[in-house]
This record gives structure tokens, C-alpha cells and sequence, in this order.
């Protein structure tokens, strides 16, 4: 059970409140860019890709595994279970979920009567409920934690928010561009931009609030979310930005992104 749950809820309404404030301020660039610049745009996938990569390695697996040793169980075995099970989950989701990738000419999902639009805003809202539980998850866990592993885990878990944060300006932009594209007014593309981020306080603080019953649980958890990350990075993100011409800037993008990602969970945890 975790003792603080005040002090988590804090922590993690501040750290997914700037994720999702990363995400608003990347939706205002509607007014100021009338279209997004492709070559960008596969920058900021490829970087996007990187962060989740190196936070699933570096903030999640890795204290998955370091948190079922001490609970007397293989790591390996929560590391891996918990994995497949966040791919599972993501699967199921995108599978199921009515939603439209950008520059895509058909929905994925069941059939449904959603405007382009609509569907435009779910693809990135399936992408940000994995990080608000991962930012969830390693609050909840610096709460629970004393002494010099509490403070590593809340190194982890800020060096997290803002690795999330860092790639969800370029995902705001990447929102409500497209939407004014579709002819939405720049104030509605701008306010739909937003709350495609509004799903990662509202799963982050309910991680939290469900940690009394899941604390037990927490290695497979930190997998599961590490397991929905990766699956969205190589169905979604890696391919979208190597598509066109300029394959190799996604790339470098998603080296970019690892490797500041690697140095904030290092530095930080």
C-alpha cells in the first residue's frame, strides 16, 4: 500500500499536467503556421520514437526488473509477461478504436459514422494513454519508496515527464495542423490539438489513485506501459517517419531523441 497518496497525486498531476501543457502549447503553433513543414514533421516522429524507446528501457523496464528482485521474483519474468501484455492491450486498442493517421486515406478500427476529424484526434489520443501511466506508474512508485530509491524513482519519473513533454510539442503541432487543413477553424483545430493530451493526466492520476491495489503488481505495470510504448513506436511512429523522401532525417530524429531521453534519465535518476 502506498502511505502518501496525497503526495503522489500531486506529483503526478504535475508531471502529466506538463505533458499535457507541452501538448496545448504545441497545438497553438496553428496560429501561427498555416501547414506543417514535412521535413519536420519526420524529424519530430523520429524523435518522438526516440524518447519512448529510451524511457522504456531507462524508466520502466529497468525498474521493473529491479523492483520484482527485490520482491524475491525472476525480473524477467514481470519484464517480459508485462511486456507482451502492454502490446496485447495496445493491439486490441488499435485494432478496435475508430481512428485516422495523417495522411492516410482510410480509417483503421471498426466502421464508424466519425468525422475525419474525429478520427484525426483519437489516433494521437491511443498514443498518449501509455505515457500518462508510465508518469503515473514512477510517481506513484517515488511515494512509495524510501530513502535514496524513492529519490531515484522521482529522478526517473521527472526525467520522464519531461522527455514526454519535449516530443509532445511537435505531436500538438502535428494535431492541429492537419485539423486546419480539414478546414476546421485555427481556435477549434487548436482546442482539438489540446485534448488529444488530455487522457495522460486523467490516466496518470488514476494509476495513482488504483496504486493501493496495484502497488503488488507494480513491476508488471511498469512493463505493461513499456510494452504499449514500443508498440505504438514500431506499428505507428517509426513508419510514419520514413515515409517520402527524406527517410534518413527520421532517423536522425529518432537518435536525437534517444539519446536525449538516455542523458535525462541518467543525469536525473
Amino acid at each position: 500500500m502506498i502511505d502518501n497518496i496525497p503526495q503522489a497525486l500531486a506529483w503526478a498531476a504535475l508531471g502529466c499536467g506538463f505533458t499535457w501543457l507541452m501538448t496545448t502549447a504545441g497545438s497553438a503553433v496553428v496560429f501561427f503556421f498555416r501547414s506543417e513543414r514535412r521535413l519536420m514533421h519526420h524529424i519530430f516522429l523520429g524523435f518522438a520514437a526516440g524518447v519512448m524507446v529510451a524511457a522504456s528501457v531507462w524508466s520502466l523496464l529497468n525498474p521493473a526488473i529491479e523492483q520484482a528482485e527485490g520482491l524475491g521474483v525472476p525480473g524477467w519474468l514481470p519484464a517480459a509477461g508485462g511486456f507482451l501484455l502492454g502490446v496485447a492491450f495496445l493491439m486490441a486498442l488499435d485494432t478496435f478504436l475508430p481512428h485516422l493517421h495523417v495522411d492516410a486515406d482510410e480509417p483503421e478500427g471498426v466502421p464508424s459514422d466519425w468525422k475525419r476529424t474525429t478520427l484525426l484526434v483519437s489516433a494521437v489520443t491511443l498514443h498518449n494513454i501509455p505515457e500518462g501511466m508510465s508518469v503515473g506508474l514512477l510517481f506513484a512508485m517515488a511515494a512509495q519508496t524510501a530513502g535514496a530509491a524513492g529519490e531515484a524513482y522521482l529522478g526517473m519519473a521527472v526525467a520522464l515527464a519531461v522527455g514526454i513533454g519535449l516530443q509532445n510539442f511537435p505531436e500538438g503541432a502535428a494535431v492541429s495542423l492537419p485539423l486546419a487543413r480539414e478546414g476546421l477553424s485555427r481556435r477549434r483545430a487548436f482546442a482539438m490539438g489540446s485534448l488529444s493530451g488530455i487522457v495522460e493526466p486523467i490516466f496518470g492520476v488514476l494509476v495513482v489513485l488504483a496504486s493501493g491495489w496495484i502497488a503488488p503488481y507494480m513491476p508488471w505495470l511498469l512493463s505493461f506501459a513499456a510494452g504499449a510504448m514500443i508498440y505504438v513506436v514500431v506499428e505507428e511512429l517509426v513508419p510514419e517517419a520514413h515515409l517520402g523522401e527524406h527517410s534518413n532525417v527520421g532517423t536522425l530524429g529518432f537518435i536525437a531523441g534517444f539519446v536525449v531521453m538516455m542523458v535525462l534519465d541518467v543525469a536525473l535518476g
